[in-house]
């Protein structure tokens, strides 16, 4: 287990209704942090990631790992991934996260972005394989980067910024009710490594 970090941060929920969007800072030390992302850097089959978009078949320049439980396959934008096996890193990130925040996790969804002209457009974590109104657990290693929530009806906007070590859980309501994204900047020139713990169904 990793011991938990002081910090002066005080968790709270970003949004002002229809959902949870808690941002908790780091919660590992800077040297922790740095350790985790080289080993996760080096330690995973980084792919591709190859979506359909408008009835087009794209491969992104970011690249995924979907990590899980044996069978619990992920279709999204018109693909599905296996789950590689969970690593001893990955599995103790998870039991970290399960203590501190109560909840459980069988997947992980790893997103490495090389540098800020790698993003990710408005979109839900809703597709029909995750539970619905489930946790998800965000980690953030590398470049701090902007993240942005948009509410579907008002039009709302939430900016906040996601440190190196850094963790958002999303909970409840948010993903009937609010978009997010993660922008491209052209100032970054650090990579990224986001990993979002999640609750798949059984198949």
């Amino acid at each position: 287990m990793f011991p938990a970090k002081t910090s002066l941060f005080e968790p709270h929920n970003l949004l002002p209704s229809d959902g949870q969007a808690i941002n908790h800072g780091p919660i590992f030390s800077a040297d922790e942090s740095d350790q985790f992302f080289n080993k996760l850097m080096s330690g995973l089959p980084w792919r591709s990631d190859v979506i359909k978009m408008f009835g087009k078949t794209i491969t992104t320049t970011r690249k995924v790992a979907w990590v899980g439980d044996d069978g619990l396959d992920y279709t999204y934008s018109g693909t599905t991934k296996r789950p590689l096996p969970w690593t001893p890193l990955l599995k103790q990130l998870k039991n970290r996260l399960e203590g501190q925040l109560g909840e459980s996790f069988n997947s992980c969804l790893l997103n490495l972005y090389h540098d800020g002209g790698e993003g990710m457009s408005w979109h839900r974590d809703n597709e029909s394989t995750i539970i619905p109104h489930s946790t998800i657990a965000s980690l953030s290693f590398g470049a701090k980067r902007r993240f942005h929530f948009k509410h579907i009806e008002t039009k709302e906007r939430i900016t906040t910024e996601l440190e190196h070590g850094s963790l958002l859980v999303m909970a409840g309501e948010i993903q009937s009710h609010w978009l997010h994204a993660l922008p491209k900047s052209k100032t970054i020139t650090s990579p990224r490594i986001n990993l979002t713990f999640r609750k798949m169904k059984l198949s």
